[in-house]
């Protein structure tokens, strides 16, 4: 069991204590990095395929090949990160962790924020080395934004968009929430993982490029502006009702254990005593077994408990002929 360990400082000008867990600044900052990486490779990979129509001839060629790039990263990146925040790189899989029970609300929220923003680092990384070519021009060649309409290669309406993101992002969330159960296979959960996000891009990208993910979605329309911004809620609500209809569907057949206590941040915000290790040792510890210490050392008597005659004072000892004295 793994106890979460926090650190505080004093502020100075209000004289209060604040807690900050350096446990969840750890989580958060991987959950940056994985997301940044993630729409880095996989924008990258569709600015490529259909910004500069790298694809030939074959429009199938490029949705596998964007499909495959969002698949193999994100089983690089549960690799990488998953031990340690569990690799979600997606609000809507935040979200179906925290419906199911499986994290609490400061991280969920902690999460979701660092994943859209590492989300927009991710795409002015990729718009920097862009740049470079003498080729690219964002206005035309796009950042791998997702859209509807004008921008899908099927001309999909918004509705027909909203319900696929909805139904495939639902798909993806409880593959993901089932690959990663207690009772399940962790060793085959990223692979799991991944190869369910490729098959959800191999249907997606021709109709709205594929988002899944409202942090993928959010970095590449902020830095594309125009219409991909525009259409940018659509790619921000629907992934997110997703969650939610994947975490309602696997609550149905999963028991999902009760909720645990409040984190230390919240604990320590609340006044409320906070478990430490020599607290988690103490209850893991059998019963009549006591520490190195306690076992060397004597234990105190109490005052209540009349003590033995000392046989280094002679007044303490029994006179020949008289019963031993004691309690």
């Amino acid at each position: 069991m793994a106890l979460r360990s926090t650190a505080e400082q004093a502020s100075p000008r209000a004289g209060r204590t604040i807690a900050i867990d350096a446990q969840l600044v750890r989580k958060c900052t991987a959950e940056f990095l994985g997301t940044a990486i993630l729409v880095f490779v996989g924008a990258g990979v569709a600015t490529v395929m259909f910004g500069f129509h790298a694809f030939g001839t074959s429009v199938a060629a490029g949705v596998v090949a964007v499909a495959l790039a969002f698949g193999l990263v994100l089983i690089g990146l549960v690799a990488m990160i998953g031990p340690i925040s569990g690799c979600h790189v997606n609000p809507a899989v935040t979200l179906g962790a925290y419906l199911t029970k499986r994290i609490d609300p400061v991280d969920a929220v902690g999460y979701a924020l660092s994943q859209l923003i590492g989300g927009i680092v991710g795409a002015l990384l990729l718009l920097w080395v862009l740049n470079g070519s003498l080729f690219y021009a964002k206005s035309r060649n796009g950042l791998g934004a997702n859209g509807y309409g004008s921008l899908s290669l099927l001309r999909m309406s918004g509705g027909g968009a909203f319900l696929a993101e909805v139904i495939l992002t639902a798909i993806f969330v409880l593959v993901v929430l089932s690959a990663t159960r207690e009772d399940a296979s962790r060793a085959v959960a990223g692979v799991v993982a991944g190869l369910t996000l490729g098959l959800a891009n191999l249907m997606a990208v021709p109709i709205d490029g594929a988002s899944i993910n409202p942090a993928r979605s959010l970095g590449p329309a902020l830095i594309t502006g125009g219409l991909a911004l525009s259409q940018v809620w659509l790619f921000l609500l629907a992934p997110l009702v997703g969650g939610m209809l994947a975490a309602g569907i696997y609550l149905l057949f999963h028991q999902v254990p009760a909720s645990p206590g409040p984190s230390p941040l919240i604990a320590r915000l609340r006044g409320e005593p906070v478990p430490t290790h020599a607290s988690a040792d103490e209850e893991l510890r059998p019963a009549g077994q006591g520490t190195a210490a306690s076992a060397t050392q004597p234990r105190p008597t109490s005052g209540t408990v009349a003590a033995g005659p000392d046989p280094a004072d002679p007044t303490e000892l029994p006179r020949p002929g008289e019963p031993p004295r004691g309690p």
